[in-house]
C-alpha cells in the first residue's frame, strides 16, 4: 500500500492543511491572540541571536497585536552534557535577548535540550531540570493558568528512559494524576489549551524516507503514553487544542475533536534553513470565547 493511502485511512485521524484554520469560529472577535514559538535553540553562533530577535520583532509587529507568547521548549541550543560555562553563556544570551527585544509576557515549557543530563554531575544542584526551572522562574516543570476565559496547561513531556541513558516522551504517574485533577476541577464550559514540547499525537513520524515494510516510531519523538492522554481528553471535551514542537516540522492532526498541532521551529533546521518542507517560523493563534480558534503558521524570515 502506498504511504499516501495509508495516511488517508488512519481511522479517526484527520490531517489538516499545513497552513490554515484550526477550527471555524462563530465568534466575531477573539478574546486572546498568542504566538506559539518553539525550538529556538539559541546560542551565539550561526546568526541565531539576530534571527531570533527578528522573530520576536515580527511577533510584536502583528496586527491585531499579540497578547502573549507560548514558548514550547528547547529554549537554548543544547544543555546535554555541556560544560557549565557553555550552559551559562546560552542562558545569559537568552535572558539578555528577552529583556532587550521582547515586551510580551512569555510562558514556557521544558524541552529535551533544556535539561542537563551529564552523568558526571548527578550530585550537582543543577543536574536534571533544576537549572532550567530556575532560569525560567518556574516553581515546577508543569503548571496551569487561566487567561481571558481559557485554561492553559503547560506539560513536562521529557523524562529519562528506564535505562537512564536517553529521554522519552511521557508524563509519568505523578504528573498524569495532576493533569487528571486539573481537568476534573476545571469548569466544563471553560476551553482548555495544552502545550507540551514532545507531541502527544503527530503524523510526522510517518514521513521518513526509505520505508521498507514498516515505520519505526521512537519514544523520544512522540509521547509513549498517548493512549492514556487521549482517553483522558475524551472525558473532557473542553480540551480543544494541544500545541507541541520538537520535530521542527509542522502538522495538524484532529482526533476526537481535539486538534494536535505540531509547529515548525523558530530555528528551522537548527539555524540551517528549512527542516524538510517546513520553514523557520511560529504559530499565530486567535482564541475565541466559545472554545474555537484560528491558527496560521508564519515564516518570519
Amino acid at each position: 500500500m502506498e504511504r499516501r493511502s495509508v495516511i488517508k485511512n488512519l481511522g479517526g485521524l484527520l490531517l489538516l492543511p499545513a497552513v490554515g484554520f484550526g477550527a471555524n469560529s462563530n465568534a466575531a472577535t477573539p478574546v486572546l491572540r498568542l504566538a506559539h514559538i518553539t525550538d529556538v535553540h539559541l546560542k551565539n553562533d550561526l546568526g541565531a541571536p539576530a534571527k531570533f530577535s527578528k522573530c520576536l520583532h515580527h511577533v510584536q509587529q502583528q496586527s491585531p497585536r499579540v497578547d502573549m507568547i507560548l514558548n514550547g521548549g528547547d529554549v537554548v541550543f543544547d544543555m546535554n552534557k555541556e560544560s557549565l560555562q557553555t550552559i551559562n553563556d546560552q542562558w545569559k544570551l537568552l535572558d539578555d535577548t528577552m529583556k532587550s527585544e521582547c515586551s510580551l509576557p512569555v510562558h514556557y515549557c521544558l524541552g529535551n535540550h533544556d535539561i542537563w543530563w551529564n552523568e558526571d554531575s548527578k550530585a550537582d544542584v543543577f543536574y536534571g531540570k533544576k537549572y532550567a526551572i530556575d532560569k525560567l522562574h518556574l516553581t515546577k516543570p508543569y503548571y496551569s493558568f487561566i487567561k481571558s476565559g481559557w485554561k492553559f496547561i503547560m506539560l513536562d513531556s521529557t523524562h529519562l528512559d528506564i535505562d537512564n541513558t536517553w529521554y522519552i516522551g511521557k508524563l509519568g504517574d505523578e504528573q498524569f494524576h495532576w493533569l487528571e485533577n486539573e481537568l476534573q476541577t476545571t469548569d466544563s464550559k471553560m476551553p482548555v489549551l495544552v502545550m507540551s514540547h514532545i507531541p502527544i499525537l503527530t503524523a510526522l513520524l510517518m514521513i521518513e524516507d526509505d520505508i521498507v515494510n514498516k515505520w519505526t516510531m521512537l519514544g523520544g519523538d512522540m509521547h509513549t503514553d498517548t493512549s492514556k492522554i487521549i482517553s483522558l481528553f475524551y472525558r473532557h471535551p473542553n480540551v480543544k487544542l494541544c500545541l507541541s514542537g520538537h520535530l521542527h516540522m509542522r502538522d495538524q492532526v484532529v482526533y476526537n475533536n481535539v486538534t494536535y498541532l505540531c509547529n515548525g521551529a523558530v530555528s528551522g533546521s537548527w539555524w540551517n534553513g528549512n527542516r524538510r518542507e517546513t520553514a523557520p517560523g511560529y504559530g499565530l493563534i486567535d482564541l475565541y470565547a466559545d472554545g474555537s480558534f484560528k491558527e496560521r503558521y508564519v515564516n518570519y524570515l
